[in-house]
């Protein structure tokens, strides 16, 4: 990204068009994506929801999810 920036600057076109062209192609990015992005997804699918099953049924919170029934008005004092 910094020679992209570098390039954007510079006043000459030509420099930007071949960061841009060098930059997409690039094969670095899709091998690794390729080659880690499901087990990526799944870990943190996994984690994601190992860290909710934690806080909903370890932590004690009250959660409230409805007031009905619960919310009592208070007397009138004059």
């Amino acid at each position: 990204m910094y020679r992209f920036a570098k390039a954007a600057l510079n006043l000459n076109g030509q420099a930007g068009r071949q960061v841009a062209v060098r930059h997409v192609s690039s094969e670095a990015s899709r091998a690794f994506h390729a080659k880690f992005g499901m087990p990526l997804l799944v870990t943190g699918a996994t984690f994601c929801t190992a860290v909710w099953a934690y806080v909903i049924t370890s932590t004690g919170i009250s959660w409230n999810l409805s007031p009905v029934g619960k919310v009592q008005p208070k007397e009138w004092k004059e």
